[in-house]
C-alpha cells in the first residue's frame, strides 16, 4: 500500500496484521512434551512467524474435549466475549480441532471471526517459506488434505439459500440444495488435484532418485542435521561449510533442503544436508507430505542433532525430535549431538552432563565458531566407528577401487604383494558391492 505524506512524497505503508486470539487445553488423562502454558508460548512464535499480532490468550484445563466444542460452553462464551472486546480476527487453537469442532465454533464466533488450529498454521508458515517446485507442492498437498473433510462449513451461505434443505427433501422427492452440489463438486475438484499433485511429486521424486544415484555414484558420505526449529541448523550449516543459508530467528525459516561439501579434518569430503525443523505436535500432514524432502535423512551415513542447548524445555525438544525420527524410521542410524548456542549458557554448566546425553556430544556455538573443530572431529570419528570392517585382495589394475577405499574408507593395514595389494580396513556399508569380488 500506497500514502502520500505531507510532503507530496510517497512512501511504503504496511497493512494492519490481523489479531490473534490464542487457546490452549490441558487434558488431564494426557503427558505433553511442553506444559501447555509453555505451549501457547510455542504457538505465539508460530503466529508471529505467519504475520498474526497475538492480543490475547486463555487456557482451560479438561478430562477429555467438548465432543462439540473442543473447549466448555462456558469458555466458549468466555472466549467470544474476549475476542470481541479485544477486536480479534481469527482465534487459534493449540491442537487440531475436528471439522465438528470447527464448524460449531464459526457458528458461535461468527461470520467475521475465523477459527484455526495449530495444524492449520502450521500449513500456513510452510507455504509462506515453501520456495523450490518440490516444496510448493508437498505444502499444496498438505493443505488439501487438511482442508478436504473441513470444507462444509465454506458452503453453508449457499444452504441458507436453499431454505436450509441443502440435501433434504420436498414433496417427497430428495431435492440436492445448491450447497451440497458446490460441495461436491468443490471435493472431486481437490481430489483432482490431489491427485494430479501427488503424480507431479512422483515425478520429483524420480528425479531425486536419478539425482541421489548420481550423487553416490561419488561415493561421498552424507551427514543429515535435523533438530527442533530454531536450534540453528542453518547456522551451524554456515559455520562448517562456509555456505550462505537463510539462517533468522524465527520458527520454520527454511524448510527446502540444502546441501553443501564440507571438507573434513581428515581431509575426506563429507555432504552436509539441512533439513526442516522438527516441532511438538507436528502435523501428520506434514510428516507424510514431506516425506520425499525427510528422504534426505534416510539415506544418510550419519545424523547431526543440533539441539538449543539454552532452551528452558531442551529435554522435551530433544525427545519431539527422536519421536519424529523413529516415525521416519531412521532411528537405527548413527548420531553425534551438537549442543548448540554455548555463548549463550551460564559459566560453568555442561549441559551434556546436565542432560544425561548417552552419545557422542559436542557443545558448539555455531555463531561463534566454539567446539566446531571438535564436533568435526567428533563426526569423522563416528563415522568411521559405524563403518565396516573388510579384507580385500585387490590386482594392479583396480587402482579405481584403491582410490575408493583410501579416500572413502578408513586403511588399517596395506601390503603389496605380486599381483595385488591386500588391504585391511573400514569403509562405508553401501560401498561393499562393488569390493565383493575381492573379498581375501
Amino acid at each position: 500500500m500506497r500514502e502520500v505524506n505531507i510532503t507530496g512524497q510517497m512512501h511504503e505503508t504496511r497493512a494492519p496484521r490481523e489479531r490473534a486470539f490464542l487457546v490452549g487445553v490441558e487434558l488431564r488423562q494426557e503427558r505433553p512434551l511442553l506444559p501447555v502454558e509453555d505451549s501457547l508460548d510455542e504457538l505465539a512464535r508460530l503466529a508471529d512467524t505467519a504475520g498474526l499480532e497475538v492480543v490475547g490468550q486463555t487456557i482451560q484445563r479438561l478430562n477429555m474435549p467438548n465432543s462439540a466444542t473442543y473447549i466448555g460452553p462456558g469458555k466458549v462464551e468466555e472466549v467470544k466475549t474476549l475476542v470481541n472486546e479485544l477486536d480479534a480476527d481469527v482465534v487459534i487453537f493449540d491442537d487440531e480441532l475436528s471439522p465438528r469442532h470447527q464448524r460449531e465454533l464459526e457458528k458461535i464466533f461468527g461470520e467475521k471471526v475465523k477459527v484455526l488450529d495449530r495444524t492449520a498454521l502450521i500449513l500456513d508458515i510452510f507455504a509462506l517459506h515453501a520456495h523450490t517446485r518440490e516444496g510448493k507442492l508437498q505444502v499444496e498437498l498438505a493443505q488439501l488434505e487438511y482442508r478436504l473433510p473441513r470444507l462444509t462449513r465454506m458452503w453453508t451461505h449457499l444452504a441458507r439459500q436453499a431454505g436450509g434443505r441443502a440435501g433434504g427433501s420436498t414433496g417427497g422427492v430428495g431435492l440436492r440444495g445448491p450447497g451440497e452440489t458446490q460441495l461436491e463438486v468443490d471435493r472431486r475438484e481437490i481430489r483432482r488435484r490431489i491427485s494430479s499433485i501427488k503424480a507431479q511429486l512422483e515425478g520429483v521424486r524420480a528425479h531425486r532418485e536419478r539425482h541421489r544415484a548420481k550423487r553416490q555414484q561419488t561415493e561421498l558420505q552424507v551427514v543429515a542435521i535435523v533438530g527442533y526449529t530454531n536450534a540453528g541448523k542453518s547456522t551451524l550449516l554456515n559455520r562448517i561449510s562456509g555456505a550462505n543459508v537463510l539462517s533468522a530467528d524465527m520458527l520454520f525459516a527454511t524448510l527446502d533442503p540444502t546441501t553443501r561439501k564440507v571438507v573434513m579434518p581428515g581431509g575426506r569430503e563429507v555432504l552436509f544436508t539441512d533439513t526442516v525443523g522438527f516441532i511438538q505436535k507436528l502435523p501428520a500432514q506434514i510428516v507424510a507430505a514431506f516425506r520425499a524432502t525427510l528422504e534426505e535423512i534416510m539415506d544418510a551415513d550419519l545424523i547431526l542433532h543440533v539441539v538449543d542447548a539454552t532452551h528452558p524445555h531442551v529435554a522435551a525438544q530433544i525427545e519431539a525430535v527422536e519421536d519424529t525420527l523413529a516415525e521416519l524410521e531412521v532411528d537405527h542410524l548413527p548420531c553425534v549431538m551438537a549442543l548448540n548456542k554455548a555463548d549463550r549458557l551460564p559459566e560453568g554448566l555442561d549441559p551434556i552432563e546436565a542432560l544425561q546425553i548417552d552419545k557422542p556430544a559436542v557443545v558448539v556455538s555455531a555463531l561463534t565458531g566454539e567446539g566446531i573443530d571438535e564436533l568435526l572431529l567428533t563426526i569423522e570419528a563416528a563415522m568411521v566407528r559405524y563403518m565396516s570392517p573388510l579384507r580385500v585382495f585387490l590386482p594392479y589394475q583396480r587402482g579405481d577401487l584403491l582410490s575408493l577405499f583410501h579416500e572413502r574408507g578408513q586403511v588399517e593395514d596395506e601390503e603389496h604383494q605380486a599381483g595385488g595389494i591386500r588391504l585391511y580396513g573400514r569403509i562405508p556399508q553401501r560401498l561393499l558391492p562393488y569390493f565383493e569380488p575381492y573379498r581375501a
